[in-house]
C-alpha cells in the first residue's frame, strides 16, 4: 500500500458523505448512532447468549455467532468514521486509510458470502440427512469452513483492494460517498480503470457464483426433502428452520448484486449512497432480529439468561 501511495499525487481524500443535506446533520447523526449501537448490542448479545447456553452449542448457532461477529466488524469498518464526519465536519481520510477501510469492509462482505453458503449446507444436512447430521457437520468441519470463509474473504479483498488503489489519483480528491467504496473511488482515478473493473467483476462472479450455487443446490435438495414429508405440520416446521437464513441470503445478495454487479456507467452517487446505507448499516442490525424473532431456542435461552441475571441481582429474591 505504501509503495502505491508514493506513485500518486493524492495523499488524502475528502469524504463528502451527506454534506448536501446540512439541515439533516443532527437527525442523521442520531439515526446512525442509534442504529450502530443497536447493531453492536444485538449482535454481541447474540454471541454471548450462544456462548453461555449449552443448548445452543450446535453447528447452526456456531455459524450464527460468527455471522454476528462479522456484522459487528462489517458495520464498524464504516459507521464510526461516518458518525465522526457528520458531527465534526472533518471529512479527510488518508490514501492509506481509505484503502484500509475498503479492505476491511470488502473482507467482511466477501467472508459473509462464504459463511452464508456454509450455513446453507448446514441446513441441508440437518433436514435431508438428520440421522447423519453430526457426522456430516462435525465440529472439525465447522472450524474448517469458518476458517476457509475468513481466508477466502480476506484474500479476495486483498486482490480487489490492490486492483483499485494501484491506479493513479491526480485530483480531484472528493469522494461523493460516506466511506471509501469502490465505484466513487474509481471515479476519481486519472488512469484507465478497466482492469480494476474486470478484476472486481471476476472476483464478484467467482465468489458470488460459488456461494449462490451452494445455497441454491442446498435449498433444491431441502425443497425436495420437505415436499416428501406427508404432514403439512412437518413441512411447515422444516421450512421454518430455513426461513431466517433464506431471508438473510436474499437481502444480502440482492443488495450486493445491485450495487456491484452492474455496469460502471450506471453509477449514481445519490442513489447509491441510499443503497449503501441499507447494506452497510441496516442489514447488520436486521440480521440478528431475522434469526431471533421466530427462533424458539434463542428466545428460550434469552428468557433463561434474563431470569438468571434477575435471580443473581441485588434485588432478586435471594438477597
Amino acid at each position: 500500500m505504501a509503495m502505491v501511495r508514493n506513485n500518486t499525487a493524492v495523499i488524502n481524500f475528502i469524504l463528502l458523505g451527506f454534506s448536501e443535506h446540512p439541515q439533516m446533520k443532527t437527525s442523521l447523526f442520531v439515526l446512525f448512532l442509534v442504529t450502530y449501537l443497536l447493531t453492536f448490542t444485538w449482535n454481541l448479545g447474540l454471541i454471548v447468549l450462544i456462548r453461555i447456553d449449552s443448548h445452543l452449542h450446535t453447528p447452526m448457532y456456531f455459524f450464527l455467532s460468527n455471522l454476528s461477529f462479522l456484522d459487528i466488524c462489517y458495520v464498524s469498518s464504516t459507521a464510526p468514521k461516518m458518525l465522526s464526519d457528520i458531527i465534526t465536519q472533518q471529512r479527510a481520510i488518508s490514501f492509506l486509510g481509505c484503502a484500509t477501510q475498503y479492505f476491511f469492509f470488502c473482507s467482511m462482505g466477501l467472508t459473509e458470502c462464504f459463511l452464508l453458503a456454509a450455513m446453507a449446507y448446514d441446513r441441508y444436512a440437518a433436514i435431508c440427512h438428520p440421522l447423519l447430521y453430526t457426522a456430516l457437520v462435525s465440529h472439525t468441519l465447522c472450524l474448517r469452513m469458518v476458517t476457509g470463509a475468513y481466508m477466502g474473504g480476506f484474500l479476495s479483498s486483498l486482490i480487489e483492494t490492490y486492483s483499485v488503489y494501484h491506479h493513479d489519483f491526480c485530483g480531484p480528491n472528493a469522494i461523493n460517498h460516506f466511506f471509501c467504496d469502490l465505484p466513487p473511488v474509481l471515479a476519481l482515478s486519472c488512469s484507465d480503470t478497466f482492469s480494476s473493473q474486470v478484476v472486481t467483476f471476476i472476483v464478484g462472479v467467482v465468489i458470488g457464483v460459488v456461494s449462490v450455487l451452494v445455497v441454491l443446490t442446498s435449498y433444491g435438495y431441502i425443497t425436495a426433502a420437505v415436499l416428501r414429508i406427508s404432514s403439512a405440520r412437518g413441512r411447515t416446521k422444516a421450512f421454518s428452520t430455513c426461513a431466517s437464513h433464506l431471508t438473510a441470503v436474499t437481502i444480502f445478495y440482492g443488495s450486493g448484486l445491485f450495487m456491484y454487479m452492474r455496469p460502471h456507467s450506471r453509477y449514481s452517487p445519490s442513489r447509491d449512497k441510499v443503497v449503501s446505507v441499507f447494506y452497510a448499516v441496516f442489514i447488520p442490525m436486521v440480521n440478528p432480529l431475522i434469526y431471533s424473532l421466530r427462533n424458539k431456542e434463542i428466545k428460550h435461552a434469552a428468557r433463561k439468561a434474563v431470569e438468571r441475571a434477575w435471580l443473581l441481582s441485588p434485588r432478586g429474591p435471594f438477597f
